[in-house]
């Protein structure tokens, strides 16, 4: 993992950020990172950030749909979106070449997006059989009832998809209303990674979005009370268990969040030398499937270890677990342990950087929430300075705070 890229950022005079990666590739990568997800919807239209994402290309003043999608894949390209709990990222990969395409649609999408009611009226139906789809697969659906009770009373605890009373309420006014809300120019940044200039790609976003004039309202986010730990069975009907256990951990601005990261990594990381899927799977054969995340928000965050395994091994799995925090909070790693933990979590990270599609839009979330892009260095000077008593005091305070489990079986 190396400074791979130098970033050039910019702000045009409506308050629209710009953040520029160059390389020298054939292929450019750009969009739109805006701050706004399923954490900005109150009760009565949850799901609403997810649906106008996913409607946004269903029409405007100037295209109809197919027009949309074919304006990038008529040359090879993609255009695509998604939406998480505080972001929402609109986005195109094409060959090199086709930046003034890219820019003028995302800008037509928008500044110009008009919902179309039957397209609307297709996509509720597409939304809710997404639904439906979700909630079928326990696996997924434990993390989001989880969520649900991890943060009760926090615009935190919904589903992103929204569910079944929402989406049938959501109208082409509605939609237009959000829109005009939250994709404002002081509420977004464009992101480039790519092999064109910083001032060819400055050049002409401002061609296109500096006439985009829409206020921005203050949206204040009022940080998640910190419960006490739940113990929650819910039965669904199913041949096997899936358990998600965890704890909150500091958000992403928070100086900590490396030591959590290698914490996670080191306990049910991705590689089979971890200390869930030793002890779990290889040792005593309990779960079919088994490893730990970190969800990371403004002003919080959680660790979560999800397995799915027959019944009667729920209640060991959850204890080897909990003596697994238990024991990392009790007692320093050693030196050499802690070395080669490092060692793997930066070359993982290494093997990630390469992906410049990801690269590209980390780059725009992170000058979204931060401002600009923390250098790849300072990465990895924070990680090789992590020390067994950073580790162990991680792990102490969410052996402290005590786990919260929520099986579905």
């Amino acid at each position: 993992m190396t400074n791979k890229y130098k970033y050039t950022y910019g702000t045009l005079a409506n308050g629209l950020r710009t953040v520029h990666c160059q390389n020298r590739g054939n292929v450019e990568y750009c969009g739109l990172a805006v701050q706004v997800g399923s954490r900005n919807e109150t009760p009565r239209t949850y799901g609403l950030a997810h649906f106008v994402e996913h409607s946004i290309f269903k029409g405007t003043k100037r295209r109809h749909s197919w027009h949309i999608i074919n304006r990038m894949e008529s040359i090879g390209g993609e255009l695509n979106a998604y939406t998480s709990e505080e972001t929402t990222m609109l986005y195109s990969v094409f060959p090199k070449g086709g930046l003034t395409r890219a820019v003028e649609l995302m800008h037509d999408l928008v500044a110009n997006s008009e919902f179309p009611e039957r397209q609307i009226e297709r996509e509720r139906e597409v939304v809710l059989d997404e639904i439906a789809s979700y909630l079928d697969s326990p696996s997924e659906a434990v993390f989001d009832s989880f969520n649900d009770l991890m943060f009760s009373g926090s615009s935190l605890g919904h589903n992103i998809l929204g569910n079944t009373e929402t989406i049938p309420t959501f109208t082409s006014q509605i939609c237009r209303q959000f829109l005009e809300r939250y994709y404002t120019p002081k509420n977004m940044v464009f992101f480039y990674l790519g092999p064109s200039s910083a001032e060819r790609v400055a050049s002409v976003v401002g061609k296109f979005f500096e006439k985009l004039d829409r206020p921005t309202i203050k949206h204040t986010l009022q940080p998640p009370a910190i419960l006490e730990p739940f113990d929650k069975y819910n039965h669904i009907g199913s041949h096997q268990c899936h358990t998600l256990m965890g704890a909150r951990i500091p958000g992403m601005f928070a100086n900590e969040k490396h030591t959590f990261a290698l914490l996670n990594n080191i306990i049910g990381g991705p590689c089979m030398n971890s200390l869930l899927n030793i002890e779990l799977r290889e040792r005593h054969g309990y779960v079919y499937s088994v490893d730990s995340s970190t969800s990371l928000f403004s002003d919080c965050g959680e660790l979560t270890v999800y397995f799915g395994c027959d019944p009667e091994h729920t209640a060991p799995c959850r204890k080897i677990v909990t003596e697994i925090f238990n024991r990392l909070a009790s007692k320093q790693m050693s030196e050499r342990a802690l070395n080669a933990a490092k060692k793997q979590y930066l070359g993982q990270m290494a093997v990630a950087s390469e992906n410049n599609e990801q690269a590209a839009l980390a780059a725009g979330k992170s000058t979204l929430f931060k401002g600009f892009v923390t250098p790849a260095h300072e990465i990895i000077e924070h990680i090789r300075s992590i020390s067994t008593e950073d580790i162990r005091n991680a792990a102490e305070s969410i052996a402290k705070q005590g786990l919260s489990v929520l099986t579905l079986g």
